[in-house]
């Protein structure tokens, strides 16, 4: 039987900033660029979102300050902030207040100035008092562990790591919006600086300023809009942990959870999915959730990248943007995930096109693989 929210949501309107170094544009300067973009995209004017969705980690009160920033008085507002996953897991409550009728316009926004402002962002984020003492060196710290975890249970290798980085680079130079386009070679990746053993300064994503915005509406009413509706099909969120070293086992992710309750939504599985946007905070996160979505088994994700599987003309169309390691990464990448699956989805996605993409898989992360949120799109087709 199928899930009462399977298909009832649809996004009708997308936007990202101009560019991802934009010196002299706050946090909510950048949100704002990208709302307007989005709205735009829709052909609506922001006044008429009702319904808004942020997280920021530069405001503590985040859906209140972006409402006030974009003059408008929203009926419906969540704040929640999970890390980088935030506006994936919104894509749940925002489709839930469609369907009941508590807002006709909802918008997921996210902004950050964390290149300009020198590369590092005023965050709200907690001491973790079981760590702190130790001073790790965060996020990396813990996805180096588990980095290292995995090449001990399964043997993976730093080489494995870096075909997930030179297969995004490879993406990236197809896509003209992207902030790394520069040729990118696995010996490069293999003899840049080591920043946490075992993963080196291009086993990490980039620091950049950048905002991207999402507009829903009700399915109902998606047809009219200027673009080709992206239906929501299933969502799913979930969480293992907050702190690294409480993380049950640092070879298995929340995703496992997330991606279930996904596919179950959409009554659908990992071979139906044409495209994945899949958060690559490091390069140990593409290995990660392709086993724990179910695109191969737990341990065989460093074999499965291997050769060019990610990137163009390989087996599966992963960061087709070029994703957090070499399109943009302002802090939080959460919502970009949801933009590129739109475009390849809608067929607009240029060089970088995807040919018959019919569904398409976002993934968020958040905190050091703390939460996880999956999000399963398809075209009209696909209802």
């Amino acid at each position: 039987m199928a899930h009462s929210l399977r298909g009832k949501a649809a996004v009708v309107g997308i936007g990202t900033t101009a560019g991802w170094n934009s010196p002299g544009f706050s946090s909510l300067d950048q949100l704002a660029q990208a709302v307007l973009a989005a709205a735009s995209d829709a052909g609506i004017s922001v006044s008429e979102i009702d319904g808004l969705f942020a997280a920021t980690l530069s405001q503590f009160m985040p859906a209140l300050s972006a409402a006030e920033y974009l003059g408008i008085h929203p009926a419906y507002m969540d704040g929640t902030n999970i890390g980088g996953s935030s506006f994936v897991e919104h894509l749940i409550p925002a489709m839930a207040a469609l369907d009941a009728g508590l807002c006709s316009v909802a918008c997921i926004c996210y902004g950050s100035n964390q290149l300009s402002a020198g590369g590092k962002l005023a965050t709200l984020s907690e001491p973790q008092i079981w760590e702190e003492p130790y001073q790790p060196r965060n996020p990396i710290g813990g996805y180096a562990l588990a980095a290292a975890r995995h090449m001990h249970e399964y043997g993976t290798t730093r080489r494995q790591l870096a075909e997930v980085a030179v297969a995004a680079r490879k993406w990236a130079q197809l896509n003209e919006a992207a902030y790394e386009r520069q040729a990118l070679t696995i010996e490069d990746v293999l003899s840049s600086r080591l920043v946490s053993d075992p993963l080196s300064v291009r086993d990490c994503c980039l620091v950049t300023d950048g905002g991207g915005a999402v507009i829903l509406v009700r399915s109902d009413k998606a047809r009219d809009f200027p673009n080709k509706p992206v239906y929501l099909l299933g969502a799913g969120v979930a969480t293992s942990h907050r702190q690294i070293s409480s993380m049950p086992d640092l070879t298995v992710t929340a995703a496992v959870e997330s991606g279930h309750r996904a596919y179950e939504m959409a009554g659908l599985s990992a071979k139906d999915i044409d495209v994945l946007q899949l958060y690559d905070a490091f390069t140990i996160n593409p290995i990660l959730f392709l086993e724990d979505l179910g695109f191969c088994p737990k341990g065989e994700g460093g074999r499965f990248v291997e050769n060019g599987a990610l990137a163009p003309g390989g087996v599966l169309a992963v960061n087709t943007n070029g994703g957090g390691l070499s399109c943009n990464h302002p802090g939080m990448y959460g919502v970009f995930t949801i933009i590129e699956t739109v475009r390849q989805l809608r067929g607009t996605a240029g060089q970088r096109q995807v040919s018959g993409a019919e569904v398409g898989l976002a993934h968020g992360n958040g905190g050091p693989l703390s939460s996880q949120a999956t999000a399963i799109f398809g075209t009209g087709m696909t209802l």
